[in-house]
């Protein structure tokens, strides 16, 4: 918890225009500015596979912001709620396939 606000823990998985078109830079900015940590990677079926966490309102602005942004088209998303990492400190892209 942070200020009383419960931090959380996702694995989110989207389908759609997401590779070839700066997903993951702006993934990563996004998370940066939102104040979240985890990491970011193409996976090799076309989608993009994400660890995020923050809060509950912290995540949404950083997938309402990947939604807004040019180029990418998000047609699916998967999200499964996973335990807290307690030792990451920060949102870094992954290389692809790992």
């Amino acid at each position: 918890m942070t200020d009383g606000v419960p931090i959380i823990r996702e694995h989110l998985i989207f389908s759609g225009t997401v590779q070839g078109v700066g997903f993951r830079w702006r993934a990563m900015r996004a998370a940066d500015a939102a104040g979240c940590t985890g990491w970011v990677r193409n996976d090799p079926n076309g989608t993009v596979s994400m660890e995020i966490q923050g809060s509950e309102a912290q995540i949404e602005r950083v997938i309402r912001s990947l939604d807004r942004a040019p180029y990418i088209r998000i047609t699916d998303l998967n999200v499964r709620r996973i335990p807290v990492d307690e030792r990451e400190s920060d949102f870094i892209t992954r290389g692809e396939y790992w």
